[in-house]
C-alpha cells in the first residue's frame, strides 16, 4: 500500500509557472507508475500526464504538452509536475495517483487504472 500527499498548488497568473510535489510513503515507489489527474468545479475528472515506474516514458494531455513536466525522482519517493505558462483553464483541483505497474515503461492515462490517489492540491490561475 502507499499514500499519496500533494503540495506545490496556489494562485498563479496566468503565464506564470508552480511546480507540483507527490510524495509518496512505502519503500516501493520504484514499483508503482504514477500519473497526474485534475478536476475542475462541475466537471468530470481528466488525464494530465503520466510517467512509467522507471521515469523513462511520459504521456501528456494534448491540451499541456509543451508546458507541463513530469518527472520523478525515486530515491525521494517524490514526483514533480512543473507547470509552466499557466493559463485560466488550467484551474482544478490536481490529484496524484499510484498504480502497481507490469512493465517497466508502461504507462496508463485512465483514472480507473489507479489504485492510490493523493487528497489533492488546487491550483488557480488568476487572468
Amino acid at each position: 500500500q502507499v499514500q499519496l500527499e500533494e503540495s506545490g498548488g496556489g494562485l498563479v497568473q496566468a503565464g506564470g509557472s508552480l511546480r507540483l510535489s507527490c510524495a509518496a510513503s512505502g519503500r516501493t515507489f520504484r514499483s508503482y507508475a504514477m500519473a497526474w489527474f485534475r478536476q475542475a468545479p462541475g466537471k468530470e475528472r481528466e488525464f494530465v500526464s503520466a510517467i512509467s515506474r522507471s521515469g523513462g516514458r511520459t504521456v501528456a494531455a494534448g491540451s499541456v504538452e509543451g508546458r507541463f513536466t513530469l518527472s520523478r525522482d525515486n530515491a525521494k519517493n517524490t514526483m514533480y509536475l512543473q507547470m509552466d505558462s499557466l493559463k485560466p483553464e488550467d484551474a482544478a483541483t490536481y490529484y496524484c495517483a499510484a498504480r502497481a505497474s507490469l512493465g517497466i515503461d508502461t504507462v496508463t492515462t485512465t483514472p480507473d487504472s489507479y489504485t492510490y490517489w493523493g487528497q489533492g492540491t488546487q491550483v488557480t490561475v488568476s487572468s
